[in-house]
């Protein structure tokens, strides 16, 4: 390539690369003209923030927090939807005795329960595994000709497994539940669903609970002072 050639070409190229280089290079700052205009300048607005009023907090009964020191647990059944009720009277506790100590927890079904609850799960996946893979699984356990109710299940097999599968989750849901709600306060039952077979009423476990706590000026005044 002789020069006039490699005129031809750099020179193009070096316009458009000065063009790039312009186009990416950010415009010089305009000058300050505030001199010109000191007679319009004028101090920005001042904002004045809102003021926050404070209200002293009122007091339950007029004995201040009158549930320090005690604790009341609410043990529910968790798989009976129970939960709800169980917030509801943990918050009715935390407003009428400020500073009691409320715990919810999960109160479990019996031993046998739980243990057939756990064999739920594997009679399902079995049934599951049976139905679609017999035919490999009955020689391996030295069963050459399947039983004839294995072909009944194979005829209809997602039937046969939506149905394992809904009467598995409805026994599992069975098993696990207790439908207890008991109510303890310093470790003192005073309220069970499981012998009383219903729930307690907001009024009635406020009164139960107001007669067991250990703060003398809420025992002294439950005779004498109305709860609202």
């Amino acid at each position: 390539m002789d020069r006039t050639q490699l005129l031809l070409v750099g020179l193009p190229l070096f316009l458009f690369i000065s063009d790039l280089f312009q186009l990416f290079t950010p415009p010089p700052q305009k000058p300050n003209s505030d001199h010109h205009h000191h007679h319009h300048h004028q101090p920005p607005p001042v904002i004045q923030q809102p003021q926050t009023l404070e209200f002293p907090t009122q007091k339950t009964g007029g004995i201040g927090a009158v549930g320090i020191g005690n604790t009341v647990t609410i043990d529910f059944c968790s798989s009976c939807s129970y939960r709800g009720t169980a917030v509801t009277m943990k918050n009715m506790l935390d407003n009428q005795f400020p500073g009691i100590h409320v715990v919810l927890a999960n109160y479990p079904p019996p031993l046998p329960k739980r243990l057939l609850g756990k064999v739920v799960p594997v009679f399902q996946f079995g049934v599951i595994g049976l139905v679609m893979a017999g035919e490999q699984i009955f020689p391996r356990l030295g069963i050459a000709v399947p039983p004839p109710w294995f072909y009944q299940l194979r005829a209809n097999r997602f039937g046969t497994m939506a149905t394992t599968w809904l009467l598995g989750n409805f026994f599992q849901s069975m098993l696990q539940s207790s439908g207890a709600f008991e109510v303890y306060c310093n470790g003192e039952l005073v309220f069970s669903k499981l012998k009383e077979n219903r729930f307690p009423g907001e009024l009635e476990l406020k009164d139960l609970v107001g007669r067991k706590i250990t703060n003398p000026a809420v025992v002294d005044g439950l005779g004498a002072s109305s709860w609202s």
